[in-house]
C-alpha cells in the first residue's frame, strides 16, 4: 500500500493551449534534460446517492492505467484537505486491485472503518463522475535530497452528460519539504503563466455533477473558535480570502459573467482589509510584494466600474432621459453600446494581464507566505499582547474600527471624504464577517448593518459620479451629460 500522505501543489494555466503546453514545459531549463513518462489515466469516483463521502471530504476512486488491452487497476482513498489553498496535504491510501470493481478488503488499512463501521455505506456506493486525461510526468531530484513529481494533466471531467476540460500541473512531493514544491513552481512560473489552483479534480468533479463548477466563488469566512491561537486564526482568515481572489481569477479566462470580476475584487479587498486587521500577528515576516499584480488589479477595477454602470447605474435612468422621445432613446442606446464595447475591450486586457508570468509568480509567493504563517509567527513574535484571548482581541479591533468610522462620518463634507468613510465602512463590514463567531451577536449585527447601509448610500452617489467620468470620454449627445450631472446633484442633497 502506498504512503498515507500526499503533499501537492496544483497550478492552472490562464492561457492554456493543450497542444503546446507539454512542449513549452519540456523546454524549461529545469525539465529540458529530463525524460518524461506518458500515461493515460481513467478514473471513476464513487459515492452514495446522498453523497456521504463528499460531505465528509473523502474521495474514493478506481483508476485504470494503460491501454484497454493490458490495463492496471488502482483503488485510492483520499481524506479531504481544507480546500482553500493550492497547497494540499491529504491522507492517501492506494493499492492495486484485480479489476474495475471496488474492493472492501483493500480499505482495511485505511480510515474507512471510521467512516463505514458496519459496511452498509460500501454497499450503497455507485459511480458519480469520471476523469480521463493524459499525464506527462517529469521526476525532479535536487541536491538537497528533495524529489518532486511534475505532472501535466490534459483531458476532461465527465458527470451526468456534462464535461469540463482538465488542463493543470500537479507538483507532488516525494521527498523533502513543501519549500521544494514552491521552488520548482517559481522556476516554471518564470516562463509559463500559471495560477494557484485551489480545487482538486475530485472537488471539480463534484462541482460539475452539482452544476456549480464555473459559478463565481463568494466569501465563506472560516469558523473561528475562541481557543484558536492568533497565528492560526490569522492564517485561516487570510487563506480563505486569498482563495476567493485566486479562484475567481481562474474563472476570468472563460467567463464573461460580471460577478466573476466582482467576486475577485471582493476577495482581494477582503484580503487587504484582513492584513490591516491582523497586523499585530504579521510582524515576523512581511507579505511579499504585490507590485506585479497592480496592472491586473487596475484593469479589474475598470471592468467592474463599467459593469456597474452598464447593468446597475444607467438602466433605471433610461426611461427618465428618453421621456418618450425616440431621438433621445436612440442616443441613450448608442451610449450603452459604446460602454459595452469598452467593457469587452477592458475585460480582454484584464485577461491578457492575467497571462503575464509575473502575475502567477507573485500569487505563488503569497501562497507560500500564507502556508508559512503559523511557522513564522512563533509565540515570541506576537507583541505586545501575546497572552490576550482571541475573543478579547477581536472585540477590541472591531471597537476601534467602529470609532474610526464614527469619526469619519463627522467629516464627510466633500466626495473624497465620503469615499474615505465608505472605505472604512467596507473594512468594518469585512472584519465583522471574518470574526463573527468571536463577537457579541447583537452589537456586531447592529454595527454590520450600519456599515453596509453607509456603504450602499455613499456608493449610489459615487456610482453616478463614476458614470459621468466614464461617459465624458465617449462621443455622445451633450444632453446625456447634463442629465447625469443633474441626477448626481440631486443625490448629493
Amino acid at each position: 500500500m502506498a504512503r498515507s500522505q500526499e503533499i501537492e501543489l496544483k497550478l492552472a494555466f490562464p492561457a492554456h493551449d493543450p497542444a503546446r503546453l507539454a512542449k513549452r514545459l519540456a523546454q524549461i531549463p529545469l525539465l529540458v534534460r529530463r525524460k518524461p513518462t506518458h500515461l493515460h489515466l481513467h478514473n471513476v469516483y464513487f459515492d452514495t446517492p446522498e453523497q456521504v463521502l463528499w460531505q465528509a471530504r473523502v474521495a474514493l476512486r478506481i483508476r485504470r492505467v494503460g491501454s484497454d488491452a493490458k490495463p492496471q487497476w488502482l483503488q485510492t482513498l483520499k481524506t479531504g484537505d481544507r480546500g482553500d489553498s493550492a497547497l494540499s496535504q491529504r491522507g492517501e491510501w492506494e493499492v492495486p486491485v484485480p479489476d474495475a470493481k471496488l474492493d472492501l478488503k483493500a480499505l482495511q488499512q485505511t480510515p474507512w472503518k471510521q467512516i463505514d463501521p458496519d459496511g452498509a455505506l460500501f454497499q450503497a456506493l455507485a459511480p458519480i463522475f469520471s476523469t480521463r486525461f493524459d499525464r506527462t510526468i517529469w521526476l525532479v531530484r535536487k541536491r538537497d535530497g528533495s524529489a518532486v513529481e511534475v505532472a501535466l494533466d490534459l483531458g476532461q471531467i465527465e458527470a451526468g452528460g456534462m464535461t469540463s476540460p482538465i488542463c493543470e500541473l500537479e507538483l507532488e512531493l516525494l521527498a523533502g519539504t513543501p519549500a521544494a514544491l514552491f521552488d520548482i513552481a517559481r522556476q516554471i512560473a518564470g516562463t509559463v503563466a500559471v495560477l494557484p489552483a485551489n480545487m482538486s479534480k475530485a472537488e471539480r468533479g463534484y462541482a460539475l455533477a452539482h452544476g456549480c463548477l464555473d459559478k463565481p466563488l463568494r466569501a465563506e469566512p472560516p469558523k473561528l473558535t475562541a481557543k484558536l491561537p492568533l497565528p492560526e486564526a490569522t492564517q485561516r482568515v487570510l487563506r480563505e480570502m486569498f482563495c476567493q481572489f485566486t479562484t475567481n481569477l481562474g474563472l476570468l479566462g472563460s467567463a464573461d459573467n460580471p460577478e466573476v470580476v466582482h467576486q475577485a475584487r471582493i476577495g482581494w479587498r477582503r484580503f487587504k482589509s484582513a492584513l490591516r486587521l491582523f497586523k499585530i500577528a504579521l510582524t515576523a515576516e512581511p507579505m511579499p510584494s504585490w507590485q506585479s499584480l497592480q496592472p491586473l488589479l487596475s484593469l479589474l477595477g475598470e471592468v467592474r466600474n463599467l459593469d456597474v454602470i452598464r447593468t446597475e447605474t444607467l438602466p433605471p435612468l433610461a426611461a427618465a432621459y428618453a421621456a418618450g422621445d425616440a431621438r433621445r432613446a436612440h442616443a441613450w442606446r448608442g451610449m450603452e453600446l459604446a460602454l459595452t464595447q469598452l467593457s469587452i475591450h477592458r475585460r480582454e486586457l484584464a485577461r491578457q494581464a492575467l497571462q503575464q508570468p509575473a502575475v502567477g509568480a507573485a500569487l505563488l509567493e503569497i501562497t507560500q507566505w500564507l502556508e508559512g504563517l503559523t511557522r513564522l509567527m512563533a509565540p515570541g513574535d506576537l507583541a505586545p499582547e501575546p497572552k490576550v484571548s482571541l475573543r478579547g482581541w477581536a472585540r477590541r479591533r472591531i471597537a476601534r474600527l467602529h470609532d474610526r468610522l464614527q469619526l469619519a462620518l463627522n467629516d464627510t463634507g466633500d466626495p473624497d471624504r465620503q469615499h474615505h468613510a465608505r472605505i472604512i465602512a467596507k473594512r468594518m463590514r469585512y472584519s465583522i464577517e471574518a470574526l463573527q463567531p468571536l463577537l457579541p451577536r447583537k452589537l456586531s449585527q447592529r454595527w454590520h448593518e450600519q456599515a453596509a447601509s453607509l456603504q450602499l448610500s455613499i456608493g449610489a452617489t459615487r456610482d453616478v459620479v463614476q458614470a459621468i467620468a466614464l461617459v465624458a470620454k465617449l462621443e455622445i449627445e451633450p444632453g446625456i451629460m447634463e442629465f447625469l450631472r443633474g441626477v448626481a446633484a440631486g443625490r448629493e442633497k
